[in-house]
């Protein structure tokens, strides 16, 4: 079973900035691979919207068999509050409590972000999955792009 992997709207930026292009790339050509099912939400479509278009066009340029797009609902709402009520982080960050959220909720295996602050975290990711624990949810894997990079030959 191909691992079900949700990006954020930062993975789709680092694609075109140099910082993140050498990690970042290679996860979208085994994505083009459909190596994963790729999840997104209707949140990451929403911010994309203001994005400029050759990162929106990557989107739509992604292969559809291998896409799977969710849509926040009252339990991805509430599993998002629980994390600001248990102080993971703060009010401000509601739209990444979002994404941890829906991937969660939608048994992804993975969250890949660059976002260091809010999510990439070794004291967010506790803070998250004890949440997730709390409220009957599996634990997430949650990684930046680097961590899904192939070197050589991996038989």
């Amino acid at each position: 079973m191909k691992p079900r992997i949700y990006l954020d709207t930062s993975v789709f930026g680092g694609y075109f900035e140099d910082e993140f292009a050498e990690f970042t790339k290679p996860l979208f050509e085994r994505i083009m691979a459909e190596e994963f099912v790729l999840l997104y939400s209707g949140l990451t479509e929403q911010e994309m919207l203001s994005a400029p278009k050759k990162v929106r066009d990557l989107l739509l340029n992604l292969p559809q068999t291998t896409i799977e797009l969710i849509q926040a609902n009252t339990e991805t709402t509430d599993l998002a509050l629980s994390y600001l009520e248990e102080k993971v982080v703060g009010k401000t960050s509601l739209a990444d409590c979002i994404h941890i959220a829906a991937a969660t909720i939608n048994h992804a295996d993975y969250l890949v972000s660059w976002n260091f602050k809010h999510i990439v975290n070794v004291n967010r990711i506790r803070g998250y999955n004890s949440v997730n624990i709390k409220r009957g949810y599996k634990e997430l894997e949650i990684r930046s792009p680097r961590e899904f990079m192939q070197y050589g030959n991996e038989e």
